[in-house]
């Protein structure tokens, strides 16, 4: 799998100085796709809660914040093998699963909470498909709706395990949001949460 970037591999081979001759080797290593994909998120990608009362959270459980929605589009300049990941930008701050995305961490270092990303009622290219995942960068799939750092996510047709070439993919993301147990959290000051992660192309 090569994401929407190449790689320069540089080897060298060194032999001790007794020898008469001395080699180095260099490889050069990438991938030119023939078409880019490019993905947009309805609402510049934002979900604002607003202000929320240290008081209302739950003292000793997970308080769930209202689940939300926004819209991922891919468009491609033709049909297209890809999938979809996520970066964690706030890598390391997620309270609940590490498959979660971290919502921060208070002044003293406390993690805030976390959210995961599902994908509903995907479309493709005008037709309804299922979302696969893989955990072992392709080589094995599964019928699942998750999109996080930990997996990468691709479109197939009925119960198929195959991913398939799409030019057009729309997609419902929601979002479920946790804020972690206020007892283990310090709130003496207004607390900022600061989820942020990057939704990825890759080619396969």
């Amino acid at each position: 799998m090569n994401a929407f970037a190449s790689r320069l591999l540089l080897t060298l081979l060194f032999t001790p100085a007794a020898f008469a001759a001395s080699t180095t080797d260099l490889a050069i290593k990438g991938t030119i796709t023939p078409s880019a994909c490019a993905p947009l998120i309805s609402g510049d990608g934002t979900i604002d809660f607003g202000k929320m009362s240290a008081k209302d959270l739950n003292a000793d459980q997970h308080t769930k914040l209202p689940n939300q929605s926004m819209l991922l589009s891919v468009r491609c300049e033709a049909p297209t093998l890809f999938t979809l990941n996520t970066v964690d930008n706030r890598a390391g701050s997620s309270a609940n699963h590490d498959n979660w995305h971290g919502l921060g961490v208070t002044p003293e270092g406390e993690k805030l909470g976390g959210s995961a990303f599902h994908l509903y009622t995907p479309i493709a290219d005008g037709a309804p498909v299922r979302t696969i995942t893989s955990r072992d960068g392709g080589v094995t799939w599964e019928l699942t709706n998750m999109l996080n750092h930990t997996l990468v996510t691709a479109v197939a047709r009925g119960n198929d395990l195959v991913p398939i070439a799409v030019r057009a993919l729309d997609a419902e993301i929601r979002l479920y949001t946790h804020i972690a147990p206020a007892d283990g959290l310090t709130l003496t000051d207004e607390v900022p949460v600061d989820g942020h992660a990057t939704v990825q192309v890759n080619y396969l």
